[in-house]
């Protein structure tokens, strides 16, 4: 791998040599620009405005405009030349826990490979105080032309840098999150729960750049003379404005492409479970609700129209019948006692 910057790690009062090489590449297909009407590229030139003429790489340098407009040259000799120490140092400042580094001011990722044998020990006493302490290293350094804030883990034997954002290069997250109260029931992050474990864990591995690879496809059939492969267009379900819906559909969709069962069967037993204690007061109370209507109905029935119009005719078979079956309390004891 090719070096983008050669330095050193200050440690103290250690110096480590370094080479600082890219730790990440980019796959991404990059297309030209070209004139519809005959293919032919389209490019542009770099002209001098005061000569009016095309100008080479090497005639080609930097400047700072002013408010003004006046431009002030800057040589590669004048960033050099910093009188601060990270110019051509990656300067450690502080040991912390890796969980204090935010992810969002994570930046481009380096190697730090050892600038020779002499490197060798230094780097290596390094890298294991770094796994013993089970700390990352905050430093200070400087890349194209700007001071930027480094974090240095150990990755397998080697050392890496990744590019940290200043603390002010990171936005507040103000006016992202849903600015009116919304209420999660419990059967819902019930729900949320079974779609995550249906989905489960994935080997990062295994993952790749279908867009890539399809225009590949393309690029390929066109290059031949052929047809470019057309995909048919994913059907797109109606929207669901049930969030309940959406969930459980997503349940069985996961539950699908896994092979497994589609039904959502356990779902509603877990959602119940935590409201138990109601649903079983609110079942005993409709059930004795409706023995309590239904009693009656059936006691209507055997009535006749004439005591249907009378609501007091209703009392008073109740109380003949009641009367007879005291009667026949009484009766029985003085058969006993007889």
């Amino acid at each position: 791998m090719r070096s983008i910057w050669n330095g050193a790690i200050s440690f103290g009062l250690v110096s480590i040599p370094i080479k600082l090489v890219n730790a990440t590449e980019n796959h991404s297909i990059s297309f030209r620009q070209i004139h519809t009407e005959d293919g032919g590229r389209i490019r542009y030139r770099k002209f001098c405005e005061l000569e009016d003429r095309e100008v080479t790489g090497q005639e080609i340098g930097k400047g700072y405009e002013d408010a003004d407009g006046t431009i002030i040259p800057i040589t590669d000799d004048d960033l050099s030349s910093l009188p601060i120490p990270t110019a051509r140092t990656i300067e450690i400042v502080a040991f912390v826990p890796e969980d204090r580094i935010d992810p969002l001011q994570m930046d481009a990722a380096y190697y730090l490979a050892a600038g020779g044998a002499p490197a060798a020990k230094p780097y290596t006493l390094l890298r294991e105080a770094l796994k013993r302490s089970n700390k990352v290293a905050i430093a200070k350094f400087a890349l194209r032309g700007k001071e930027r804030l480094g974090m240095l883990r150990v990755v397998g034997d080697a050392i890496a840098m990744h590019g940290l954002l200043w603390p002010d290069e990171v936005r507040a997250p103000e006016g992202v999150a849903p600015d009116t109260d919304v209420t999660v029931r419990d059967q819902e992050l019930d729900l949320a729960d079974a779609l995550m474990d249906t989905l489960g864990e994935v080997d990062l591995e295994d993952l790749h750049d279908e867009y890539r690879e399809a225009v590949e496809e393309v690029i390929a059939a066109k290059a031949s003379g052929e047809a470019p492969p057309e995909s048919a267009p994913p059907e797109r379900e109606g929207k669901v404005l049930d969030l309940m819906a959406a969930l459980e559909n997503s349940v069985r969709a996961a539950r699908e492409s896994r092979g497994e069962e589609a039904e959502v069967k356990p779902l509603p037993q877990r959602k119940t479970s935590r409201s138990s204690p109601k649903a079983t007061g609110g079942k005993k109370s409709t059930s004795t609700a409706k023995k309590k209507t239904a009693s009656p109905a059936r006691k209507s029935t055997s009535k006749t129209p004439q005591q249907e119009k009378k609501p007091t005719a209703k009392k008073s078979p109740a109380k003949k019948s009641a009367a007879k079956k005291s009667a026949a309390k009484k009766a029985t004891p003085r058969k006993r006692s007889a």
